[in-house]
């Protein structure tokens, strides 16, 4: 018999179990933003047609009517990485991956649109009363 023992392969196996899980919750928390402080959050009870996706490389709906106050939540449902961004600058979402979202309030009255900064075919405005 040789002075050689079989080592365990059972420490390193929890380490890389362990760090995917680190790195799995870690993807999770970074998947949103929110410049309302409200990151990745559903719009509130009552506040039906708040809600934008982006999916076959469109916002829908295109154009949107909303009272002054109300938070919009844009929702990239498609398979590549759009932006939210306003042609004058008021709000920008950075690039959102597929399955991320975006909420911006608006708070005052007048048209505010938008589009994507990588596909600038899309478009959309948000009309505020």
């Amino acid at each position: 018999m040789s002075g050689f023992q079989k080592k365990s392969k059972k420490p390193a196996a929890y380490v890389i179990c362990l760090f995917m899980v680190i790195i799995s919750t870690w993807g999770v928390s970074c998947s949103s933003y929110s410049d309302t402080g409200t990151t990745g959050t559903t719009p509130p009870a009552g506040a039906a047609g708040t809600e934008v996706t982006m999916q076959g490389q469109a916002f829908r709906p295109a154009t949107l009517t909303v009272t002054a106050g109300t938070m919009v939540t844009w929702r990239n449902n498609d398979g590549v990485t759009h932006t939210v961004t306003a042609d004058d600058g008021s709000f920008d979402s950075g690039s959102l991956s597929g399955g991320d979202n975006f909420s911006h309030t608006f708070a005052v009255k007048g048209t505010f649109t938008y589009h994507c900064g990588f596909h600038p075919t899309m478009t959309g405005k948000v009309i505020v009363q």
